[in-house]
């Protein structure tokens, strides 16, 4: 006996032990036979989504979101034709289903419309090119403010990663309803705002050039557009500037960029006897007149 013939044996054995449902036979065979085909069906989709995968990522013209787009357009596609194709060999008539059509119907459109609503969102966010990865975005949903960089974008959510090297999950519908900024959407410069005060008897023109320099000495900050720094007010601690720099690597950080400005404004001013408000001695004059305040009161009682 071949080994065919043994299967086929085993087959019937196993088909024997169970009971019919309508034009249907259910047994251990046909279940078998289920788990076999479901299993097949993701290897082989599965398989496909990674080859469709690799092949999108050899094409070069394609920037990051078109690459992405054609990859989760055809994964769709490879799902759906398995689907169909483990359907035709389990024998399944899908006029049996019209029955509950229906039902169906109606619980995709309560049960699963945040899915399908954040679905269509990423394969519009892909399609118009607003995000891609590598981004850095910033999202305002109202309550907080999320900043990070894009790494991926899936059918469900966007994965934004921060400095601090948290993944956030963002529906993809968020993104549609929500403000989004996108710094490096038309051009990844991103102009960063420095400010610094320093005492009213200071030299303006003179601390104006030092924080030019320092500016220019900082490592990440753009020669074009060059730094400019502006006197923004005069309080009562001293002048207020704001030094206006460009970076053009957003995802790396903001603090540092500008911890790294002022820490070079600060050798410099003290090369150069540039003294920054001393808030401690206007404490000290007010703490005088309110003394002499009270002296010019008990001078009036006598």
């Amino acid at each position: 006996m071949s080994l065919w013939d043994e299967l086929g044996r085993i087959g019937a054995t196993l088909n024997q032990i169970g009971f019919d449902f309508g034009k249907y036979r259910i047994s251990i065979y046909t279940g078998l036979t289920l788990l076999a085909v479901i299993a097949a069906m993701i290897v082989v989709a599965r398989l496909g989504t990674k080859l469709s995968r690799r092949f999108f990522s050899r094409i070069g013209r394609l920037d990051p979101g078109q690459r992405v787009l054609g990859e989760k357009l055809v994964s769709i596609g490879i799902w759906v034709l398995v689907l169909l194709i483990g359907i035709d060999i389990l024998g399944i008539d899908l006029t049996a289903l019209a029955v509950f059509s229906g039902a169906l119907g109606l619980a995709v459109g309560f049960g699963l419309q945040k899915t399908f609503g954040n679905l269509i969102a990423g394969i519009i966010l892909l399609m118009d090119r607003s995000i891609k990865p590598g981004d850095v975005i910033a999202v305002n949903d109202g309550v907080s403010n999320t900043v990070g960089q894009v790494k991926k974008i899936g059918l469900r959510a966007v994965s934004v990663t921060t400095r601090d090297k948290k993944e956030y999950l963002i529906p993809n519908e968020n993104l549609m309803i929500n403000q989004v900024e996108n710094w490096s959407y038309s051009s990844r410069e991103v102009r960063v705002r420095v400010p610094i005060t320093v005492a009213l008897d200071t030299d303006l023109d003179l601390a104006e050039r030092l924080m030019l320099q320092a500016s220019r000495e900082a490592a990440r900050v753009l020669a074009s557009p060059a730094p400019a720094a502006w006197i923004t007010e005069f309080t009562g601690l001293g002048a207020a500037f704001e030094i206006r720099i460009w970076i053009n690597d957003p995802e790396e950080g903001l603090a540092n960029v500008r911890s790294d400005v002022l820490k070079r404004c600060w050798r410099l001013f003290a090369e150069n006897g540039i003294t920054l408000p001393n808030a401690n001695a206007r404490q000290v004059e007010l703490r005088n007149l309110d003394e002499l305040a009270d002296t010019i009161d008990a001078m009036r009682k006598r």
